[in-house]
């Protein structure tokens, strides 16, 4: 049986085809996308268009982003988890004992400013009076006292080793707060066989 060929289309099958065609809508077509190694770009960037940004208008930019409060947290915890000791507050020098100015010298040789008290460190050996001096000034301090006597004695023609260590061991680190000053004392009170020394406030 011989096999019939395609009919030609009436002219109801070209209006019906009319209809149809019309309803359909062509899919646009897309220029491809160009690829570079190794680069990753995002779906929504390659696909959203680039606005243009207009002239003067500052752009501002994106910062990183804030730090984790656990990160920040971790930093000031050593290679133990255990808090870094802080740095050491640095400690201000003590300042060195100075010589009396000779207005307060003349009130204390005149004891306008009273001498609350006074030590005499004769017939003690070098090491036993730099001891007692150091307790006595300390004692003087504490009990809030401002002017005191120390009286060294002048030896043997002059030149006692207890007068002649006296000035180092006032301005020795040991004494260096609670002294503030001394000056060699009026006849009165000794002359050069004695001192006026001064103490500083005791620190609360």
């Amino acid at each position: 049986m011989a096999r019939r060929g395609p009919r030609d289309p009436t002219d109801d099958d070209r209006r019906i085809w009319a209809r149809v065609s019309g309803t359909v809508t062509p899919p646009t077509r897309r220029k491809a996308a160009r690829v570079i190694p190794g680069a990753i770009v995002a779906q929504d960037e390659a696909e959203t268009p680039i606005k243009s940004t207009p002239r003067g208008v500052a752009v501002k930019k994106r910062g990183s982003p804030p730090a984790h409060p656990a990160a920040a947290a971790s930093s000031a915890l050593g290679p133990l988890g255990l808090p870094q000791p802080s740095a050491p507050a640095s400690t201000r020098p003590r300042a060195v004992p100075e010589e009396l100015e000779p207005r307060r010298q003349r009130r204390l040789s005149r004891e306008r400013d009273p001498i609350e008290a006074r030590i005499d460190l004769h017939g003690f050996g070098r090491f036993e009076a730099e001891d007692q001096l150091r307790g006595f000034l300390i004692r003087c301090q504490m009990r809030g006292m401002r002017s005191v006597l120390v009286i060294t004695g002048q030896g043997r023609r002059g030149g006692g080793i207890i007068r002649s260590s006296v000035h180092d061991w006032l301005m020795g680190p040991n004494l260096r707060g609670i002294v503030s000053g001394f000056a060699p004392a009026h006849r009165r009170h000794g002359g050069d066989g004695a001192l006026y020394v001064t103490l500083k406030p005791l620190q609360a």
